[in-house]
């Protein structure tokens, strides 16, 4: 099994065994699709493997880095492999080596690597590859391994303080590419989430992991997205998920707590789970979260749960 290349708000690598067990026992992977319409880090998909289905995310320069992983792995590594410390002086051979775009001063290699990584949102040329790079290693030197935008689109979170970061990842972007490959061209995709609609047949299966719903009114789950996904996109994402169970295709979904009451009274199956969260901007909010997990799939037609273990947080 591959595991997550990046660290992403709300990923569901401690999650898998309770995503599993509400998997029904109708789904047989051989025959029918799965599909994820918010990739983010992607722990069930890699965990899964499936060989027929779509994984969807609308962040652009996300869905960028997993085409990149899965055509150019190699090539992946070995440009993440000539970073350099995030501490260290700029380097004076690439641009933004002293100022920003606001003139502010850089003083350190990773600000200079953000600014750089910023290119496309300013309306600059930039490489593919370079950025699918950049992100990667932003992603483990950068702050608490927070992905966020501002209102325009770039990425702001300041550097991290790690001991001793690993930016390339090689075996997990060799992984990685080798389960995105086994998708048809057109399984990895960047959009709306409503692709699913066309997409989905009777007996797939969906799983969907929306932007969270915001426990209190000063948490922010929706800023890791230019965009933002606020409640009307919330209840506009669960009439797709009754239409698609009225297609009988299956779908198990998870949240924040406070939308329990929503999916029990949309008629869905919703259980408590407890995670812990080492992803946020707020260190009082990190720890044990209250999370639910919902499904169109009644209990009586659920498979045994996965081989599966709560995994440590990476």
């Amino acid at each position: 099994m591959a595991t997550p290349i990046l660290k992403w708000a709300g990923g569901k690598r401690q999650l898998l065994d309770e995503l599993y067990a509400r998997f029904p026992v109708a789904y047989d992977p051989d025959t029918n699709a799965y599909h994820e319409p918010f990739l983010g880090s992607g722990a069930l998909f890699f965990d899964h493997e499936p060989r027929r289905g779509t994984v969807n995310d609308r962040n652009v320069r996300l869905h960028n880095f997993y085409e990149q992983v899965r055509d150019r792995p190699e090539e992946l590594i070995a440009r993440c492999r000539e970073f350099d410390d995030p501490d260290g002086d700029p380097n004076p051979d690439e641009a933004f080596a002293e100022t920003d775009r606001k003139g502010r001063d850089i003083d350190a290699y990773y600000y200079q690597q953000r600014a750089l990584f910023n290119r496309r949102p300013n309306g600059e040329s930039f490489d593919p590859l370079d950025e699918a790079a950049r992100l990667l290693y932003l992603n483990r030197t950068g702050f608490n391994g927070l992905y966020r935008e501002n209102s325009d689109g770039s990425f702001n979170v300041p550097i991290g303080r790690y001991a001793d970061p690993d930016w390339v990842r090689a075996e997990q972007v060799r992984e990685a590419s080798r389960v995105l490959g086994r998708l048809a061209e057109n399984g990895l995709r960047q959009g709306s989430y409503e692709y699913v609609v066309d997409a989905a047949e009777a007996g797939d299966l969906v799983y969907v992991d929306p932007p969270y719903e915001p426990m209190s009114p000063t948490a922010d789950f929706a800023e890791y997205s230019a965009g933002g996904f606020d409640r009307e996109d919330q209840i506009a994402l669960l009439e797709v998920v009754t239409d698609l169970a009225a297609r009988d295709v299956h779908v198990v979904l998870s949240n924040s707590g406070v939308m329990y009451d929503v999916y029990d009274d949309a008629g869905l199956f919703v259980d408590r789970v407890g995670a812990t969260r080492a992803i946020n901007s707020d260190a009082d909010a990190r720890g044990e979260v209250n999370e639910v997990i919902a499904t169109t799939v009644p209990p009586d037609e659920r498979g045994e749960a996965g081989q599966q273990s709560l995994a440590e947080f990476e």
